[in-house]
């Protein structure tokens, strides 16, 4: 029987993490429109994390009920708040035990039926067993092209080096395809000496990343074009020696936004607040579900914004207890604004402002015709987000691959300005008060806006019938298809 004449299943594997699971869902509801069962597998969260990641994810499932949510039978987690070792080693770990119980669905689902299986960027460990099961398998990367490209070289540069890159402090890099990249914007981890085992670990990560049969990624060709063409181009080979897999730019694939959940005040309260402000006048702060910022520099922040005379909404979130890798597992109070902010600050700025404790509806934020700037760390889901909606953004980059994006968002995309003092750990008010004023009222501002709202166009376009995106994803059904064959004969 040909394959297409049964309805066939996707299975997508995000493993553990919010900002994972919500672009692979919007992933999977592009499958859902092609025709496809759709079941995202998840894994039982193996700790209580700062913001109601399950309440995130039941969010998700809520608002997607054609596609299957399966959570695999749950085995002993390490422990995460006793442990000497990373959190991240120890995720990678209970990734990989989870193997067994992964290969145990799969072969519950008959074979002719399963499409293909697609892996979140740190669930490559789950390669083996696809393999083993004879299924197409390939990763999803819910970062840019550009962050990829750079990673994807990385391991090469790192090979027979006998000190961590960290010796070489601002020192540019140039991997293809990308600006040159201070050797300090690095994931910090990966500036550790080669044989330190978080730095060994993430790099079998990225390298593992592109040995699926292919990557898609969540970007459009035209935001991030040389960098696309690194990876895509045979002439222009990222890795010595080594051939990547076929690239698939299927993005951007963003939240809808727009739910309608009568029991959340506070995003009522927000967007209504939003409602009754000028078009293109409110500057929006948020730091991702993970990112927080010190008492100090919060204190910084709200003179900065007070001193700039504009409006402003801001999530503020409880400072982290520590600078420990385990911060991650802290569940954090609301927060005490009284305390965190300087004194009278909410009086005197009452009615231009506006202060929401913890989760803000980002993505009608940002959609919202009042908004005309975003304060970001710089996580690709919240870019998109911004680019998708025409908003200019001003980068305070925290880590991860963050720093990386700034460097891409400043000099090859022209959709954002740098907030000088970010890798200090420290932007001044002084920097808070020009940049904002520079992108809601300045002249460069002007230009900043009006090259963001023409990558905006550029998104809309990519995923129109015959746009990139669409085009990209096509070209990945089919290859799926003849590779199914082939795996078949």
């Amino acid at each position: 029987m040909h394959r297409m004449e049964m309805k066939q299943t996707v299975v997508m594997y995000p493993g553990a993490g919010v900002g994972h699971v919500g672009p692979m869902t919007e992933l999977g509801s592009v499958f859902v429109n092609h025709g496809y069962d759709v079941t995202v597998v998840l894994v039982e969260p193996p700790f209580k994390s700062t913001d109601s990641a399950a309440t995130a994810i039941e969010r998700m499932a809520a608002s997607n009920p054609s596609i299957s949510f399966h959570v695999l039978p749950s085995i002993p987690a390490p422990d995460f708040a006793g442990s000497s070792k990373h959190p991240f080693l120890l995720m990678l770990q209970l990734l990989h035990d989870y193997n067994e119980r992964l290969e145990a669905f799969l072969r519950g689902v008959p074979r002719k039926s399963l499409h293909s299986v697609v892996l979140d960027m740190f669930c490559v460990h789950a390669t083996d067993v696809c393999v083993k099961l004879g299924v197409p398998v390939y990763t999803f990367y819910a970062g840019g092209a550009s962050s990829l490209s750079a990673l994807t070289q990385l391991p090469a540069l790192i090979a027979g080096r006998q000190t961590g890159l960290k010796k070489l402090g601002d020192t540019p890099l140039d991997f293809l395809g990308v600006p040159p990249m201070p050797a300090s914007h690095l994931i910090k981890e990966l500036l550790e000496h080669p044989e330190d085992e978080m730095c060994k670990a993430m790099v079998d990560v990225w390298k593992r990343n592109t040995e699926t049969m292919g990557v898609l990624v969540n970007t459009f060709e035209s935001l991030e074009s040389r960098a696309v063409q690194s990876l895509k181009d045979p002439s222009c080979v990222c890795v010595p020696g080594r051939k990547l897999p076929p690239i698939y730019c299927v993005g951007p694939l963003v939240g809808k936004g727009g739910a309608k959940d009568d029991d959340d005040a506070e995003r009522n309260e927000c967007l209504g607040w939003l409602d009754a402000q000028p078009d293109g006048s409110v500057v929006f702060l948020c730091f991702g579900s993970m990112g927080t910022l010190s008492t100090e520099q919060l204190k910084e922040m709200a003179v900065g914004l007070e001193r700039s005379g504009q409006r402003f909404l801001w999530s503020v979130r409880e400072p982290a207890g520590s600078n420990s890798p385990k911060k991650y597992l802290e569940v954090r109070p609301e927060p005490d604004l009284d305390a965190l902010l300087p004194q009278g600050f909410l009086d005197r700025t009452k009615g231009r402002g506006l202060i929401v404790k913890s989760w803000a509806p980002q993505v009608d934020v940002l959609r919202h015709r009042a908004t005309g700037a975003f304060v970001t760390h710089c996580g690709w889901n919240s870019v998109l987000e911004a680019v998708a909606a025409g908003v200019p953004m001003l980068c305070l980059p925290l880590e991860a691959e963050q720093k990386m994006n700034k460097v891409c968002m400043t000099e090859d995309m022209g959709v954002a300005v740098e907030l000088e003092g970010y890798m200090a750990g420290f932007v001044e008010a002084e920097e808070v008060e020009a940049k904002v004023r520079l992108v809601i009222e300045g002249g460069d501002g002007r230009q900043l806006r009006a090259r963001v709202a023409a990558r905006r166009e550029e998104a809309k376009a990519a995923l129109e019938e015959d746009g990139s995106s669409r085009t990209s994803f096509a070209q990945f059904l089919l290859d799926v298809d003849n590779l199914g064959k082939q795996l078949d004969e």
